[in-house]
């Protein structure tokens, strides 16, 4: 959410900032502005709607200056209009601020600034930053800055310029994500790598209540206490255009294509002479054998591919596991001991509710592991052990890649640990091995024969409700599959255990309802097709997802059946939701909607 860049150096600083706010625009955003200091004043230019209406005003203005600040803003307090977007200047107009996250005490500080006689232009809880920075200044703005975030509680990413300081960005973080890059003569801030990856590689990666003073010539991290900090430089090593679309119409498409790759990163390094070697993991045999219980705790995608790792790691490592939302798993005193394991997934790392949920299993004295994408992030550094995903950069509002690689890691959390308790024989763990390896080429097959799906997709867009339906790991994949359809093609959709549809839902089925079945559980695969005679005799349309060797057989009652490479059922999960992705997509083009950017979504979750 929100998206920060600032830059400090000898260029023109407004095309810097515009090009790198295009690159957070995958971060959803309704409003944009830039700050830039000029001849002793700042000049502001923000308005409500897309960057291309912000291009526009600045086309009319003579902007020059070479340091600036840059903001896209999802709106938490206050309507997205040009007031209350970011950046947010003080009362005396020496001081512009932009900020991602919330201040959650920002009532009680604007009630005190008003009794000071400051006069408040926006809805914003950011602005009071702005006055209060200039009501602590006394000349020294990095005291200034330090005084304030004492004083703030909640979430914050924030870049400052000020007048007094014309060779000066102050930034900070608490909670949500704020990287420093690293240039000849030059430096930049941003809330991700691809904004300011144009112009640098070598980044550094600020820890939670850090505070940089950024000039044209270094960058100096300190902490709320004063005490300088010293911190390696971290050197990006993908390549730029992994972040770009590469002759994609979409980005959603684009990851769609980049899963086979992603999936055989995931796993190709971690499994070496037919044995799984987790990258610097500390969780011993004695304490995977004396595991009462695993956690797994995500939100979104994240938490539907939790839901499948539920089925697998009971299946394969017999711990019994909770899969919980994270945003409510923090706040209801969560039963928690020593002997427990608390997966977190996070494609960026820096989901909020996801981060807060992992620290309350920490405090409770869980050992923690985190499965990600992006290196470095808030919950890889925080937690126990991590195992990276490797799927590279998503830019795509509505997860992809991140689902299938995130699978993997879990397959193989659940293959490691069911291998080291004694639980698998040589055959069946071969077997699995043998398996997973095979993903990348099922998901190739599924994606060189979608136009079967497309198809589909264009007969069935205007559909006003969708039901997608399956029975165990199934209907977990499901979950996912609804969720895709919902965000990017605005459909209402809802996903059901297919052995619940008699105890109510079924009442929603009438003539014309579409239905979305998967049928890769063997041992279901009787139930579902029962399952499917019943929409059917109720007048659904069915789509159906099965192996190839049962096609035949399902395309006796569906209308449509679309193939995946036959597979082992516990793997299956991981290529199925390939289909499910491919048609979400493409009801939402033939919709005319924004794929990459679907409404009041953004991509990293930084606020509660």
């Amino acid at each position: 959410m929100c998206g920060i860049v600032g830059y400090i150096g000898k260029e023109n600083a407004t095309p810097i900032l515009i090009d790198g706010l295009k690159k957070l625009e995958y971060r959803g955003y309704d409003s944009a502005g830039i700050a830039i200091l000029n001849n002793g004043s700042i000049d502001l230019v923000k308005s409500k709607g897309r960057l291309s209406v912000l291009e526009e005003k600045l086309s009319g203005v003579n902007i020059g200056g070479t340091i600036g600040i840059g903001h896209t803003r999802w709106a938490t307090h206050g309507e997205p209009n040009d007031v209350n977007s970011h950046p947010h200047m003080s009362r005396n107009g020496k001081f512009a601020v932009v900020h991602n996250g919330i201040i959650e005490n920002y009532l009680q500080i604007k009630e005190f600034l008003i009794g000071k006689g400051y006069e408040f232009r926006s809805e914003t809880d950011t602005e009071v930053v702005a006055h209060l920075i200039e009501y602590h200044y006394k000349g020294d703005l990095k005291e200034a800055v330090f005084k304030t975030l004492n004083e703030v509680e909640g979430a914050y990413a924030l870049g400052v310029l000020s007048t007094d300081n014309p060779d000066m960005i102050v930034a900070a973080k608490k909670d949500s994500p704020l990287v420093v890059g690293l240039g000849k003569d030059e430096n930049y801030i941003a809330s991700d790598i691809p904004a300011i990856l144009n112009y640098t590689r070598d980044i550094l990666i600020l820890e939670d209540k850090e505070v940089v003073l950024l000039t044209k010539d270094k960058a100096e991290i300190y902490n709320l206490l004063g005490e300088k900090q010293q911190r390696k430089v971290f050197h990006v090593d993908w390549d730029v255009s992994a972040a770009e679309k590469g002759g994609y119409e979409h980005f959603m498409i684009k990851e769609i294509f980049e899963e086979p790759a992603s999936v055989k990163a995931t796993l190709s390094p971690r499994i070496k002479d037919n044995e799984i070697v987790l990258d610097k993991f500390t969780i011993t045999d004695e304490m995977i054998k004396n595991c009462e219980k695993i956690h797994i705790i995500a939100c979104g995608t994240a938490y539907h591919a939790g839901v499948v790792g539920k089925y697998i790691i009971e299946k394969l490592a017999r711990i019994p596991v909770e899969t919980e939302v994270a945003s409510e798993f923090r706040y209801r005193d969560p039963i928690i001991n020593d002997k427990h394991l608390t997966i977190v997934l996070s494609q960026s790392g820096e989901t909020i509710d996801t981060l807060m949920a992992m620290r309350e299993a920490k405090r409770k004295g869980s050992r923690t592991l985190a499965i990600v994408n992006v290196v470095g992030s808030s919950i890889a550094r925080e937690a126990d052990d991590v195992l990276y995903t490797w799927a590279g950069p998503e830019i795509a509002v509505a997860s992809t890649k991140a689902y299938n690689t995130q699978l993997s890691a879990l397959y193989l959390v659940a293959l490691s640990f069911g291998r080291r308790k004694g639980l698998l024989s040589d055959e069946e763990y071969n077997n699995y091995l043998n398996q997973l390896q095979q993903v990348p080429d099922m998901i190739s097959k599924v994606l060189n024969e979608r136009e079967d799906i497309q198809k589909f997709a264009s007969e069935h867009f205007n559909a006003r409700s969708v039901f997608y339906i399956g029975r165990g790991l199934d209907y977990a994949l499901s979950m996912e599959g609804s969720l895709k359809l919902k965000e990017i093609s605005y459909i209402h959709s809802e996903a059901y255990a297919g052995g619940e549809l008699k105890h109510g839902t079924i009442a929603l089925i009438e003539d014309g309802t579409l239905v979305i079945c998967s049928l890769t559980q063997e041992q279901l695969f009787e139930k579902m097709i029962g399952n499917i005679r019943e929409v059917k005799a109720r007048g659904a349309v069915v789509m159906a997802i099965a192996y190839e060797k049962n096609a035949a057989e399902v395309a006796k009652i569906a209308d449509s059946v679309i193939t995946i490479p036959d597979a082992d059922p516990t793997i299956a999960p991981i290529v199925a939701v390939t289909p499910m992705q491919l048609f979400a997509y493409y009801v939402s083009v033939m919709k005319g909607n924004d794929v990459d950017k679907p409404r009041n979504l953004a991509k990293s979750v930084t606020v509660e």
